[in-house]
């Protein structure tokens, strides 16, 4: 399938096709003349990449995890994935801790405001 196929499959545009292709994520593209022909596992793979984002993993973490075509070494991103759950519960506390001050601040406030 051509790019704009695999694009309308995987919902990635062209545009990030190609570069996930230039950062060496997408490998050993089959050509034909000067076309990209991709295939099946290709669209899996752009997926892949699309989720992984949406997770916030970088493509140069994406690209330090491959280790052959559209492979990654899973046991490395398990580890990432832990990382990545410790940094989202410590920005879930500082997150609590700081609503806890605008509350607070907020209810200070309304106290000014409205004196009983």
């Amino acid at each position: 399938m051509y790019i704009g196929e695999i694009a309308k499959r995987s919902g990635a545009s062209p545009k990030a096709i190609r570069l996930y292709e230039s950062l060496g994520l997408l490998v050993d593209i089959k050509r034909q003349g000067r076309y990209r022909i991709y295939d099946e596992r290709d669209v899996k793979f752009v997926r892949l990449i699309k989720d992984a984002q949406t997770l916030g993993v970088s493509l140069s973490d994406l690209r330090s995890l491959m280790v052959e075509r559209n492979e990654l070494n899973w046991h490395a991103a398990i580890e990432l994935l832990a990382e990545k759950l410790n940094r989202i519960d410590h920005d879930m506390k500082a997150l609590a801790r700081q609503k806890e001050k605008v509350e607070q601040y907020r209810s200070e406030i309304e106290k000014c405001l409205n004196p009983t």
